[in-house]
């Protein structure tokens, strides 16, 4: 017996959203989640493979698949935006390369990334010196804070875990996060904090830290759902720190 059948519009109605995680990450698709509304909203994940360990070596190594894995998108999707998942990625590869590498594999209006969210950020919040806590070794770090001064953005102070591991940074437990950034604000004059890393657990201290340090606190994923949002044009569905009020 064969059926008949109607065709329903698309899942996104209201926008259609790509993110590309790493490998490694255990963060950021479920953070996504809590941030991108589901009512018209669909969001598509694809994975670029990433190293085990993050050097700029390993980090730079990704340039070469972010076409393979934009491609491993549902071919019919017309994406209003794609975001690249990794921030030290995107200072060690370049955000206008990211963007294209990304572009050659699925079709979408503007692609972004937390490092290009960040600064955007820096500028919606009036943002010129930050504090930034990151996870990962020097070299890593040196990348990122070269990046962000190209940009006019001065990180005045750096905290980090020192830790080259990608399943470690993951699971590191949100109150040390915390309490790691609320001591550094005591380390100086800042316009706000920076949580460095796509994979660190920060949505759920960002009210926190804000509270007790009375600073904007801004992190890898919080800026990055705000700006992929922004570009589609589209409301959060919940909202961490001041910069999503």
């Amino acid at each position: 017996m064969q059926f008949t059948y109607d065709l329903a519009p698309q899942l996104g109605t209201r926008a259609t959203i790509g993110l590309i995680a790493l490998q490694s990450d255990e963060t950021v698709e479920h953070d996504m989640r809590r941030i991108f509304p589901l009512d018209g909203v669909a969001c598509y994940v694809t994975r670029v493979p990433s190293g085990t360990e993050v050097t700029n070596d390993t980090l730079a190594e990704m340039e070469g698949n972010l076409t393979g894995a934009a491609s491993l998108f549902p071919g019919p999707a017309r994406f209003d935006v794609v975001g690249y998942g990794c921030t030290s990625g995107t200072s060690v590869i370049g955000a206008d390369v990211v963007a294209g590498m990304v572009k050659k594999g699925c079709e979408t209006k503007a692609v972004t990334d937390p490092l290009t969210s960040l600064i955007t950020a820096c500028l919606h919040l009036k943002i010129q010196r930050l504090a930034v806590l990151s996870p990962y070794v020097a070299e890593v770090n040196s990348s990122l804070i070269s990046a962000l001064g190209r940009a006019g953005i001065k990180v005045a102070l750096l905290g980090t875990f020192n830790e080259e591991r990608e399943e470690y940074a993951a699971r590191i437990a949100p109150d040390s996060i915390a309490l790691a950034a609320e001591t550094l604000a005591k380390q100086g004059e800042f316009d706000a904090i920076f949580l460095s890393c796509t994979n660190l657990r920060t949505l759920d201290v960002i009210d926190r830290i804000e509270a007790a340090t009375g600073l904007p606190v801004l992190s890898s994923n919080q800026v990055l759902g705000w700006h992929m949002l922004r570009l589609a044009g589209v409301e959060p569905l919940a909202r961490f720190g001041r910069l999503m009020r």
